[in-house]
Parts: C-alpha cells; sequence; structure tokens
C-alpha cells in the first residue's frame, strides 16, 4: 500500500552505532547517570548514537471499571477518556524524555482524526523526532481498549490498522538507513512480524543492538526474527506463552529463559511485575532487579514500554547491565503512579532524583 504525507521535521544526522552488548562494561558502585543537558549544551560530537523505535501507534480508548464484565454481561464504567498509545510510541515518547542523545519513531498512522491525535501527542510528549512516522491513507489509525481496574491492573484489546496494514512490501531505504545509524533498535509485536525482521536484518548488518519486547500479538514469535535479537523482553506470562513451560517460581523462569537461549537469543530481559525483573545472559549468573516501590499504584498499562525502553536508554549510554536494570525499575516506578501510558512517561532528573532518594535510604 503505498504512503504518502509523510512528517517533514529536521533530520539531525545520527552518530554511528555503538554496540554495549558485550558486557564489557566496568562494574560500578554507584549510579552514575547524567542530568540531561539542555539542547544547547549537548553538542552532537558527544550525544550517544540514537534510539530508533520500530512500532505502533495506538488511540487508546480508557474505560475505568472496578471489574471486566461476566460472558453476557454489561457494566458500567465510571470514566471514559482517548489518549496516545501503542507500545512502539509509548517506547519513543520514554526515549524522549530519558535519553541525552534523539529517539527516533518509525511508524504508520491513519490519515483520520485518531492519527492526528497520535502525531500531536507525540509532538507534546517531547524529544520524540516524527520524521519517519507516515500517513497511510488506505487504513485507519490503529486503536486498543484499555480497561483499567481500580487497583492499576489492565486488559487490552488492540485493533490494528495502519499498524499492520499501512507498510508498503518493503521498508522505506530511509528508514533502513536511519536504523543503521542507530545505537539500539526497539521493537514489539504490534507491527507485521515481516517489518521487524526486514529491520532487525539492517540492524544486524551494521552491529546496531536489537531489543525485541515481546508485546503484541498472541502468536509464536518467527525463529528467524529471534535469530536477529541481541535481548529478548518477555514479561513471565509472555515466556510462558512462547516456550510453553510454568513460570511461577524464579527456578521455572530460569529454565524458560534457558529455552529462549537454546532458540539463538542470548540474553532474555524478563519483567517480573512486583517481583522487579531479571536479565539472563547465557552462560553467566542471572541478574536480578527488585522493584523500586510506587508511592501509589494508578495505572499499569505503560510500566512494561517504560521499563524497556529507560534499559534500552543507559545501554546506548554503555552503563553496565545492573545499572541499566535499577535505571529501569526507577523509571518503571514513576510511571505507575500517573494514568495514561504516554502522560506517564517520566523525564530524566525524576528519575535520577529517585535513584539518589533510593541509594541514600
Amino acid at each position: 500500500m503505498a504512503l504518502e504525507a509523510r512528517l517533514r521535521l529536521p533530520l539531525a544526522r545520527p552518530t554511528p552505532a555503538t554496540t554495549f552488548l558485550s558486557g564489557s562494561n566496568p562494574k560500578s558502585s554507584h549510579i552514575s547517570f547524567s542530568i540531561k543537558p539542555t539542547s544547547t549544551s549537548l553538542s552532537a560530537a558527544n550525544a550517544p548514537p540514537p534510539i530508533v523505535v520500530v512500532g505502533s501507534a495506538n488511540a487508546d480508548i480508557y474505560v475505568e471499571v472496578d471489574r471486566l464484565p461476566l460472558v453476557g454481561e454489561t457494566v458500567a464504567a465510571r470514566a471514559g477518556h482517548s489518549l496516545a498509545g501503542g507500545k512502539g510510541a509509548n517506547q519513543a515518547a520514554c526515549g524522549g524524555r530519558l535519553a541525552l542523545g534523539p529517539t527516533y519513531l518509525v511508524a504508520r498512522v491513519g490519515d483520520d482524526a485518531n492519527g492526528r491525535l497520535l502525531e500531536g501527542a507525540l509532538a507534546d510528549a517531547g524529544g520524540v523526532r516524527l520524521d519517519r512516522v507516515a500517513r497511510a491513507p488506505g487504513a485507519p489509525s490503529g486503536h486498543a481498549v484499555v480497561m483499567l481496574m481500580p487497583d492499576g491492573q489492565n486488559s487490552i484489546i488492540i485493533v490494528g490498522g495502519a499498524n499492520m496494514e499501512g507498510w508498503a512490501a518493503e521498508v522505506d531505504p530511509e528508514d533502513l538507513d536511519l536504523i543503521r545509524q542507530a545505537g539500539v533498535l526497539l521493537l514489539q509485536r504490534e507491527i507485521p512480524d515481516w517489518v521487524n525482521i526486514q529491520v532487525a536484518q539492517a540492524a544486524k548488518g551494521a552491529g546496531v543492538p536489537v531489543i525485541l519486547d515481546a508485546g503484541g500479538m498472541d502468536a509464536p514469535v518467527p525463529g528467524e526474527l529471534l535469530g536477529l535479537v541481541d535481548i529478548f523482553s518477555p514479561n513471565e506470562t509472555e515466556l510462558a506463552r512462547l516456550t510453553g513451560m510454568p513460570t511461577e517460581t524464579f527456578e521455572q523462569i530460569s529454565q524458560a529463559a534457558g529455552a529462549c537461549h537454546k532458540m539463538g537469543v542470548k540474553e532474555v530481559l524478563v519483567k517480573l511485575g512486583s517481583q522487579g525483573s531479571a536479565l539472563f545472559v547465557e552462560g553467566d549468573e542471572p541478574i536480578r532487579q527488585q522493584i523500586i516501590p510506587a508511592t501509589e499504584v494508578v495505572d499499569t498499562t505503560g510500566a512494561g514500554d517504560t521499563f524497556t525502553s529507560a534499559f534500552a536508554v543507559a545501554l546506548v549510554e554503555g552503563k553496565p547491565k545492573k545499572e541499566c536494570m535499577r535505571f529501569a525499575a526507577a523509571a518503571a516506578s514513576l510511571c505507575v503512579r500517573v494514568k495514561g501510558a504516554i502522560p506517564s512517561m517520566p523525564d530524566r532528573e525524576s528519575v535520577m532524583s529517585l535513584l539518589e532518594t533510593v541509594q541514600a535510604e
């Protein structure tokens, strides 16, 4: 399907990619991130290479309910509203607020009201480059229904729209060129697998690390895609579905991560909800990170995307993996305190302040 009306913003030339997946960074005893400088003080020479997110953008229809309806039952919502979301847009918004260098989103939206809502929300989020967001006139924007419970937990139904139907048969060469110059490529499964495979091949050929968030379509991950992924990031439910193995205990999760290693993925970053997270690197002991408790849990919708994106931000900066996980845990802790996925994404200063507070305790 032909794509038209691409958003035209000035395209900053990215710095060539640097791979940080070797685990060779020295260990540090404290968090050593810097506060995000202003654009006037950040020169192209010292900025990290860009984060490139290829993924979905959805108009999220939130309905706040006391409980989910039973089959054949109608329940009344306490409130309802529309917000921008989608795993790709969420991760890009998070990267835009946290990264020292630029964050780009490569996505497809419809030429409709929801598409304009998404473009406006991403522009307002700050820090996200939209040069590679394109409108697909023949497909509506993707959208989702988010059923939000009082404890902040949610159930989500997505409708792919332009996320699934708006891509041409071959990924745009300009998109591939941008990916080859990235510091990391972030993928999810709310766009076609063949798109993920094409962009991952471009990244792999240029030595750019590829992180695949398992969230999205309820279908097996193609072996061809897994073979291109450096870090695979499921939650425990997605890990169980992928491997067909139980994930109720940490030992079971470790065994399931081992099954992923046998599929060709050397690093498995598992999001464990209230139990924190764990990174399983083939041949090494797992790295565990406890949650940083939130003062209040309002909405967990964007927590997983925030965690994955924040981890990528720290990775691009060359931080040790344990430090990446702490940074990501702090960002996720702040995210769940605000309603809505993109509106909940924290800025770098807030994450650094929380890390300093936790370290002082």
